[in-house]
């Protein structure tokens, strides 16, 4: 998976789908879902399944369209999840999601060393990723390690 582009990075966006538990999908439903609303493909460059898999959503060469206001010199990565039966916002990302996300945020600080990490809700209104990102990055050993 390339994790370089020629563009400046300098924010990493987190997300989650806002999808319910029961719901085992990745970029490919994503991608129809962004062209149904007239994108031209994914608006995230990165999607993490519910068991852990990383999928590529759009090119790290293009600007995503994940955060807006903010996509230009920024990554969108999104986690599958994140809505209860009941239409609540909940942090519900499975061990194999923690784990991934955490590897892939790691690596994409070592290819882009100003990137700050964000989540969604520091940018917007929204409750999107459902949980606090720099509070979870502290657990990144314990998610890595266990």
């Amino acid at each position: 998976m390339i994790l370089k582009t020629d563009r400046h990075i300098d924010l990493l966006v987190v997300h989650c789908t806002y999808t319910y538990k029961r719901m085992d999908i990745g970029a490919e439903e994503i991608t129809r879902w962004h062209k149904d609303r007239g994108w031209s493909t994914c608006g995230y460059h990165f999607i993490v399944r519910k068991d852990g898999t990383i999928e590529k959503g759009r090119d790290l060469d293009r600007i995503g369209a994940h955060a807006r206001g903010y996509n230009v010199g920024s990554i969108g990565v999104c986690y599958v999840g994140g809505r209860t039966d009941d239409n609540k916002p909940v942090d519900d990302r499975t061990p194999e999601q923690k784990k991934s996300l955490a590897a892939l945020i790691i690596n994409l600080q070592t290819e882009h060393p100003d990137i700050i990490v964000k989540g969604h809700n520091q940018l917007s209104s929204k409750s999107c990723p459902n949980y606090n990102v720099q509070e979870d990055e502290i657990k990144f050993a314990e998610y890595l390690f266990n």
